[in-house]
């Protein structure tokens, strides 16, 4: 029977359990019948009536804010509710509330567990089929609330009207007939703490409202046809330690604007984007976040939907054309991926059921003060499954083919841009954060389950074993980012070349540690912002020095070990800082520096993929050789690269001063004649044309250790890249 009590909690839209009163419920026997009652709570009717057949029965109103109730005499099953409304209009639908459990015990197991890894294709919002009738099922995690229901354009928003079954460790679900894809929804949770409400998008949601709008999307994401078969097949087959991966980095929103300002759409992208990338010979791109984020300068790095690709662009089948359009031509996609840290908006993972439940309640764990945000809590299992089963959906749904993780640092140590007294030690007394240190091994090692699959980390620190694999007792990452190398670099380049000879070891410091990680030279964005200056900006000296300068930087970063990744604009040499609100100056390649600093590009690019001693032996000893790093009064290194097979070598040549040096002597290993397949100084790159008119005969006359040498010209501030000619 319904109690009163719990009759005013249904139309309060507080019970915690509403299929306890809503819903069929036997009720007595008549007769020696079972007697039902099918009890509904339909605020917008003024009229209910239950539908067996082609029996219309009426519902008595139990109360006057829509309670209504009818008797049956037999098993209501399957029924219809028919209502008029208070304007005239007649709706007939099934009842939310006559339908079972969606999720299985196991599936609710494996959630607590924080085994589920994909816990995506459970939670959240799902167009499915229940007992034969089409809807969508919902489920989420609040094990502190007292109510969640859900609200959306097909209850008026109504947070009476759907509330959900609770069901074991703390996971909320219904089944909601009828809906169909593109309903627009939330979560209303209501703690138990606090007196704490609060309209929240869904965690899982697969699409969400462009922003500042902040309701999910009801959505089916097997729409798209995949084309490229091929591609995923040669990535499986690829070992990308051994092979070129130059990174393009992007931000979509930023990269290419229309006459009004606004950005392309996915669809656009997909045909300028890959064009362009294409065709100055990069391998991969990596997009900064687009995962569903608020606020447009966080450039996406403070996310508050992680599975939903952000709809500032399109639909997510229009993301998974443009993922399937770079792969059909041979260019791989890389995403920003940010387990670090989100924010706080209201409605988004923060607070969510009135407690700290993905993040830590301690602020001196919980909390990145420098950029206002807070930290998850990876010692959760149901956080940790929350951000894997995140990763591998990236990987599996969409196709990407890896996940350079953003602000590893910050999650590896404790004491992360801290003061003493305010952090807090790790079990042991250290400064560890031991939990995300398991959560990052375990998320790698089930990252690269996924075929091709590659994960980079950008960490800042001397932790050792980065890119090593979880059972050596690395963290299990692919590749990482060199961020000395990059310091070091621009600290190098940004002085005069007369004051580089007392800053030579900047250049050569990166060789001693080369070989410790699997490294990737890294130019991104946040070295082109904030007051930082563009990489042309960096340079020192007239407009002639400053793009030779950057030629030479450019020169010496493909030639260096490691994979590369150069940012959006800095290879036309854009002099403005980049800014998220305009466009990159493509005009600048109406004038020749900038069109032929572009052209030195691609041809850097062409030179890296058509050579394999500048990739094959990147992270070893064996494909690398000094020749000279003795020479810091000129500013002058050289050094060779040599592919798996060791004849196979390059001589990289580096002059770092605005001064020629003419029949400077380089010793080679083998005589022969050395074809000049790149100098930097070349009037097709914007240079002043010196150099070896094409190549150089080794002559016998030992120098550097070596048997043979040659009698170079090197030009000013310039790369040369010579190979020996073989018959």
């Amino acid at each position: 029977m319904i109690s009163v009590s719990g009759l005013e909690a249904i139309v309060g839209g507080y019970h915690g359990d509403p299929f306890r009163i809503l819903g069929p419920h036997r009720v007595r026997k008549v007769r020696g019948k079972p007697s039902w009652e099918v009890r509904a709570f339909l605020p917008q009717a003024r009229h209910a009536f239950v539908v067996l057949g082609a029996d219309v029965l009426p519902m008595q109103r139990l109360h006057d804010q829509g309670f209504f109730l009818a008797e049956l005499d037999g098993s209501p099953q399957p029924y219809r509710l028919r209502i008029e409304r208070w304007h005239g209009a007649v709706e007939e639908f099934e009842d939310a509330y006559r339908f079972p459990p969606q999720l299985s015990d196991f599936d609710l197991y494996l959630h607590g567990e924080g085994t589920h890894f994909e816990t995506y294709s459970k939670m959240g919002a799902h167009l499915t089929e229940s007992e034969g009738v089409p809807g969508a099922r919902f489920a989420v995690w609040a094990p502190n609330a007292e109510v969640v229901s859900v609200m959306g354009s097909f209850n008026d928003w109504d947070i009476r009207r759907h509330p959900m079954r609770l069901r074991t460790g703390g996971v909320w679900e219904l089944f909601i007939p009828h809906l169909t894809e593109g309903a627009l929804y939330k979560f209303h949770v209501r703690s138990r703490y606090h007196g704490y409400r609060q309209e929240k998008t869904d965690p899982y949601a697969f699409f969400c409202e462009t922003p500042p709008r902040t309701g999910s999307i009801l959505w089916n994401l097997d729409k798209h046809q995949w084309q490229d078969h091929a591609w995923m097949e040669r990535r499986a087959a690829t070992d990308w330690l051994k092979r070129p991966v130059s990174i393009y980095e992007m931000h979509l929103e930023s990269w290419l604007r229309k006459p009004d300002f606004t950005s392309l759409s996915y669809r656009e992208m997909a045909e300028s984007v890959v064009q362009y990338v294409r065709a100055m010979g990069f391998t991969h791109i990596e997009l900064m976040p687009v995962m569903e984020f608020p606020f447009s300068g966080s450039w996406g790095y403070q996310i508050t939907n992680y599975y939903a690709p952000t709809s500032r662009f399109g639909v997510p089948e229009d993301f998974m054309y443009f993922i399937d359009c770079c792969h059909q031509h041979g260019i791989g996609v890389i995403m920003d991926w940010v387990p670090a840290h989100f924010p706080k908006d209201a409605h988004g993972l923060a607070w969510f059921d009135g407690t700290a439940l993905y993040e830590h309640m301690d602020p001196r764990k919980g909390e990145h003060r420098d950029w206002g945000t807070l930290i998850f809590n990876f010692g959760r299992n149901e956080v940790r499954q929350f951000l894997i089963s995140n990763a591998l959906f990236w990987l599996k749904k969409y196709h990407i083919d890896g996940l350079r993780v953003d602000a590893v640092a910050s999650m590896l140590y404790l004491d992360y841009s801290r003061q003493p007294g305010e952090w807090v030690p790790n079990q042991y007394g250290g400064n560890e954060n031991l939990e995300a240190i398991d959560f990052l091994r375990r998320f790698n090692e089930l990252a690269h389950t996924v075929p091709g699959a590659v994960t980079i980390a950008e960490e800042s620190t001397a932790f050792a074993g980065v890119s090593r694999p979880v059972y050596l007792n690395g963290l299990g990452f692919t590749m990482k980012w060199n961020m000395g190398w990059m310091h070091d670099m621009f600290a190098y380049f940004q002085q005069d070349p007369i004051y580089r000879k007392f800053h030579h070891n900047h250049i050569t410091f990166s060789l001693l540690y080369a070989f410790t990680e699997n490294f990737v030279l890294p130019v991104s964005h946040d070295e082109v912002v904030h007051g930082k200056g563009s990489l042309i900006g960096k340079m020192p000296g007239d407009e002639w020095r400053r793009f030779a300068n950057v030629r030479a930087f450019l020169g010496y970063m493909f030639t260096h070990p490691g994979k590369k990744l150069l940012f959006m604009g800095s290879e036309l040499g854009q002099y403005e800082e980049w800014n998220n609100d305009a466009s990159v100056r493509w005009d600048l390649l109406q004038y020749d520096y900038h069109r032929k600093l572009q052209a030195y590009v691609r041809e850097l690019n062409r030179l890296y993929r058509q050579q394999p001693a500048l990739s094959e032996v990147d992270y070893h000893w064996s494909g690398f050789e000094w020749v000279d790093f003795h020479d810091a009064d000129n500013s002058v290194i050289s050094f060779l690269r040599r592919a798996e097979n060791p004849e196979d070598f390059l001589l990289v040549a580096c002059n770092f001063t605005p001064v020629p040096r003419f029949r400077y002597e380089i010793g080679v290993p083998e005589e022969g004649f050395y074809q000049e397949l790149l100098n930097s100084d070349s009037e097709y790159f914007g240079g002043s044309n010196l150099g070896n008119g094409g190549g150089v005969l080794a002559r016998p006359e030992p120098r550097h250790g070596r048997p043979y040498s040659l009698r170079l010209t090197l030009p000013p501030l310039a790369v040369l890249v010579l190979r020996k000619q073989r018959g």
